[in-house]
């Protein structure tokens, strides 16, 4: 069948939750993507840094392959080989003493939220529950993340939200400590904005973070969905900030692009679940932690933490490069492969015209061109992006 025979036979069924693209992908090998037509794309997207190990990644393919022919699911009534593995392999690489695995980030977020207001009514007493988040931060699409996440546009139509979440701004460390009350429990942030438009904190404002729970016994909680596993050159974004949280969520990358989330946490936290207050029926079961384990193991031994910092300084170096030559770049910033290209105008156009010449691209915050192409892109497929960008720009900015 053709892209446009899948899009109409999508229009009566699929809910418009979507402004979809008129692509429709059918084949993935590495860094590009082939539709229904057999047309090829250099993706530069990534499923939003889901594929971090590339489309397809042999170690991955193999890992569920094997696991879907043995077991594919079972309850987590039971113990579960593949999911201990992997607790094990992640708790090993981080701060955190225990996992609760689940299906997506949002899912991992709300257990953080779940988690951070069980232990704090036990430690503290019921009155104090409340989280403080970043403005333009994004959390997820629950009620919980929804009500977390601050951006109007994402809360708008479902008043009211859950109550006990107040927003500051993001950087701002004053501000964070004027919004601390006897009522909060935990302080809720990305160590890098994604959806709000790839901004970089500064290292001063992250460790003031830290000492501001520490000094006020609050939790710290990460949101690592987008920038966990490898994108930013390390294997959680708050290594560069030289600090640790009580709580980190993972999902995006974590799987190779089979749907998993996990949330992390210290063991004294940790603790506040017992069985019966929180759970995931599908959450950890033998496929997705297979899948799990095969592809943080292939991050870690192909050295794409090294590649993913080495590929984000060429990138952002030809980035700048352009910048010299189109005026409606006002800023490159990002660290290691998650790179924002700031203009001063909507870049929807820039996207559509990528689409006709076979990149994929993303602008996220309506003027910010997010690049987060595979861990294992190539110089050469840099170098094409920047050639197609490049005459891009020179066609809308310069007709």
């Amino acid at each position: 069948m053709t892209s446009a025979q899948w899009i109409a036979r999508a229009e009566p069924v699929i809910m418009k939750t979507y402004g979809r693209y008129p692509i429709v992908p059918v084949r993935g090998l590495g860094c590009e993507l082939w539709d229904a037509d057999g047309k090829r794309y250099l993706d530069f997207l990534a499923g939003v840094a889901v594929n971090n190990l590339g489309h397809c990644h042999p170690k991955v393919v193999k890992a569920i392959q094997e696991q879907a022919a043995t077991l594919i699911h079972c309850s987590n009534y039971y113990h579960i080989p593949q999911q201990i593995e992997l607790a094990e392999l992640l708790c090993s690489l981080c701060f955190a003493d225990q996992a609760f695995f689940c299906n997506s980030g949002a899912e991992a977020n709300e257990a953080a939220i779940k988690l951070a207001r069980k232990y704090s009514r036990e430690k503290y007493g019921p009155e104090r529950f409340a989280i403080i988040t970043a403005a333009e931060s994004f959390h997820g699409r629950t009620m919980a993340t929804v009500s977390a996440t601050g951006q109007e546009k994402v809360q708008r139509f479902f008043d009211p939200l859950l109550h006990g979440f107040k927003h500051v701004p993001f950087n701002d460390a004053a501000a964070l400590e004027a919004a601390i009350t006897p009522q909060t429990c935990a302080v809720m942030l990305e160590p890098i904005q994604g959806e709000g438009g790839i901004k970089v904190p500064s290292v001063a404002y992250m460790r003031a973070v830290r000492d501001l729970c520490d000094k006020h016994q609050l939790l710290l909680i990460f949101d690592e969905v987008q920038t966990g596993l490898g994108r930013t050159g390390k294997l959680f974004a708050h290594e560069h900030f030289d600090i640790t949280p009580d709580i980190m969520t993972l999902a995006k990358a974590l799987a190779g692009g089979a749907p998993i989330g996990t949330m992390l946490a210290r063991g004294e936290v940790a603790a506040a679940f017992s069985p019966g207050t929180h759970g995931s029926t599908f959450g950890g079961n033998p496929l997705m932690t297979a899948a799990a384990l095969a592809s943080v193991h292939a991050l870690l031994d192909e050295g794409l933490l090294a590649q993913a910092e080495s590929r984000g300084r060429y990138l952002t170096a030809h980035l700048n490069e352009l910048r010299k030559r189109h005026a409606c770049i006002t800023e490159v910033r990002g660290i290691g492969l998650m790179i924002g290209m700031g203009l001063d105008r909507p870049g929807g156009d820039i996207v559509k015209a990528g689409h006709a010449r076979g990149l994929l691209l993303n602008v996220t915050q309506d003027t910010v061109m997010r690049f987060v192409p595979p861990l294992t892109i190539s110089e050469a497929q840099i170098d094409e992006m920047v050639t197609i960008l490049d005459d891009i720009l020179a066609e809308l900015t310069h007709p």
